[in-house]
């Protein structure tokens, strides 16, 4: 795989481009939000996208990931914890969702993934080879793979921060959205626009990695901001239906049929569904309209997802000596920090609008 084509997958993987999933980002209206102003909001967030950023992006300059003394990485539980702590300092109510067994129809989509991760590691092994840092780093970026024990302590570090998680039976941004759609969260928080597919009223982007980062092999950053996207908004501005919107999404490419139509960009598949009504009216009028699942099949995916409504949410207050412990004796954290951090969340939590105890906030 060319040099190029693994810095389009760095991008997808550490979300600053949304690659992954559908790519509606040129025909949506986004409107840039500081978190502050979130304070008090429910926010279910896809835990498994959430932490494969984390992977990603926090590595040493050579792309060594952040580990402990027994070679277990730690990168994703820094991310987790000080991110999340800065979260709930601002006043924001994070509820982690994390995926179940993912739909049949995503195999295709794993499975290249995973070549994607196989072919950057030869790369970075090559890079390694000759001394090349600035490569490795961005090759090891390309390469973060999420194990089972990284799930484990996810969970376990959420349960000591006081903070709910919940199992979704399948994908995890359609049980996020399904909790926006049904009002027990206020946003749902994903780097990607299948949540909007999935029915998501309120897409928070960039939730976990605001801030300046430097794009691959440049010197050269740019910054993240924290965007919202409003479903009724699009469907007004783009003077399309929900069912037209997955359609589009259909055709320019989703999880469950990756490739899309070759060619075909959002703009074009947006005419298409204006001037046709429907997937099936718009494919004769479409060359090599080929679909590795029937379009029906796959819209279903979306409009009726595999969700569950048994979860509740419940905020405690941290088990302060139980994150020491496990972050400090057990994950090689520095005290110090996670003390502090630890600190400011409780404080944050505390000074929410119109409230004045942990105990009004927590719980």
């Amino acid at each position: 795989m060319p040099l190029a084509s693994l810095l389009l997958l760095f991008f997808a993987i550490c979300c600053t481009v949304p690659i992954l999933g559908v790519n509606l980002r040129d025909i949506v209206p986004k409107t840039v939000v500081d978190l502050k102003d979130l304070s008090g909001k429910i926010v279910a967030i896809d835990a498994f996208n959430a932490i494969y950023q984390f992977l990603s992006i926090i590595r040493q300059p050579d792309g060594t990931p952040l580990m402990d003394a027994t070679g277990k990485v730690t990168s994703h539980l820094s991310g987790l914890f000080y991110r999340t702590s800065n979260l709930v300092e601002m006043g924001i109510k994070p509820v982690y969702v994390f995926d179940g067994k993912p739909p049949e129809f995503k195999r295709q989509e794993i499975q290249r993934r995973k070549e994607f991760k196989a072919e950057a590691r030869v790369h970075y092994e090559k890079a390694a080879a000759k001394g090349d840092t600035a490569k490795m780093h961005t090759y090891a970026q390309a390469t973060s793979t999420m194990n089972d024990y990284m799930k484990t302590d996810s969970q376990r570090l959420l349960e000591l921060m006081g903070l709910p998680w919940i199992q979704a039976p399948s994908e995890g941004e359609a049980q996020a959205a399904h909790m926006t759609h049904k009002g027990t969260a206020d946003y749902c928080g994903s780097q990607d626009y299948d949540s909007l597919l999935f029915g998501a009223p309120l897409l928070l982007r960039n939730v976990t990695i605001s801030g300046r980062r430097k794009l691959p092999s440049k010197n050269v950053y740019v910054d993240i901001v924290p965007e919202t996207i409003a479903l009724k908004d699009i469907l007004k501005d783009l003077e399309v239906t929900y069912e037209q919107l997955v359609d589009i999404g259909i055709l320019i490419g989703t999880d469950f049929n990756p490739d899309g139509i070759r060619g075909l960009g959002p703009k074009t598949a947006l005419k298409l569904l204006k001037k046709h009504g429907t997937l099936e009216n718009a494919l004769p009028n479409i060359k090599n309209a080929v679909f590795p699942h029937p379009p029906a099949e796959i819209r279903e995916i979306f409009l009726h997802p595999e969700v569950t409504d048994d979860y509740q949410l419940e905020w405690q207050e941290p088990n302060v000596e139980g994150i020491v412990d496990f972050l400090v004796r057990e994950k090689d954290f520095s005290e110090d920090r996670v003390r502090k951090a630890t600190e400011k969340m409780q404080a944050g939590a505390a000074k929410q609008k119109g409230k004045t105890t942990l105990e009004k906030w927590f719980g």
